[in-house]
Order: structure tokens, then sequence, then C-alpha cells
């Protein structure tokens, strides 16, 4: 019994390393958004950091339609961003999961 505890608190720190790595790698992943008549771009990592915001000269005479593009397209992009992290962090935290008994409701 004792051994099965050991092994598993092992796979448990390595499922962590591996979650920990992902993040680190989730990092350098890009993802672009556009609004949809392409004045503004915005670019953040799968962490949900923002890199980059290109906007088209046109919007800078309008300053609410400029805040209003800007709340859609990192919105937008806040989402997607999520949605990849969210994907690459279950399956490695699932790949990393020790088959635990009575565990398998969780899945």
């Amino acid at each position: 019994m004792f051994g099965d505890m050991m092994g598993m608190m092992s796979k448990l720190k390595e499922a962590q390393k591996k979650v920990e790595a992902t993040k680190e790698r989730l990092n350098s992943v890009l993802i672009d958004e556009n609004s949809n008549d392409e004045k503004l771009k915005v670019t953040i990592t799968a962490n949900r950091t923002i890199k980059s915001i290109t906007i088209d000269d046109e919007l800078l005479e309008d300053k609410d339609m400029l805040e209003d593009y800007l709340i859609l397209t990192l919105n937008k992009a806040i989402e997607k961003a999520t949605s990849v992290n969210e994907a690459e962090i279950a399956a490695v935290a699932k790949e990393g999961m020790p088959n635990i008994p009575g565990m398998d409701m969780f899945k």
C-alpha cells in the first residue's frame, strides 16, 4: 500500500511538472484576432498576455468606436486563448493522472 502511495505521489509530481512546462510553452503560442473589417488586430499568447495591438488610423478619429473595437476583439482573443490553454493543460493533466480507484467518475 505504501509503495503504491509513493508511486502515485511521484506520478502527481511528474504531472505537475508537465503542466508547468505546458504553461511555459503556451507563452510562445500566439493567437491573432482581427475585427471583422480588419481595422484592429490583436495578438495574445495562449496564457492571455497581450503581445501586440495594431489600430487602423481611421479608428483613431472615433474614440467610442475604438473602445468598442478593443473590447470586442480583445474578448474574442481571450476566449480563443482560454480554450487553447484549457485544452492543452487538461490533456497534460489527464495524461499524468494516476488511475485511482473510484476516480473514474471525474473523467
